[in-house]
């Protein structure tokens, strides 16, 4: 698995106050995309593009994603 994308605010559960789906994704190297509507996206094979904006000294950032259809 190299990306996990979750149509919520945060991969943890509602009110949890610790870390630990984020601790053991990002241990694992996995992407974590919040936030992702793709509710309006046809069936089909795509590539998922993240464009992250630089932040110094954080941890996360949000990103413009762009989805492209593969042919």
């Amino acid at each position: 698995m190299k990306l996990v994308g979750v149509d919520y605010l945060s991969v943890e559960g509602y009110g949890n106050k610790s870390h630990v789906v984020h601790d053991t994704l990002l241990g694992a190297n996995v992407v974590i995309v919040e936030s992702l509507n793709l509710s309006e996206v046809p069936a089909g094979d795509y590539e998922l593009i993240a464009l992250p904006v630089k932040l110094k000294g954080a941890d996360g950032a949000p990103a413009r994603v762009v989805l492209r259809t593969l042919t």
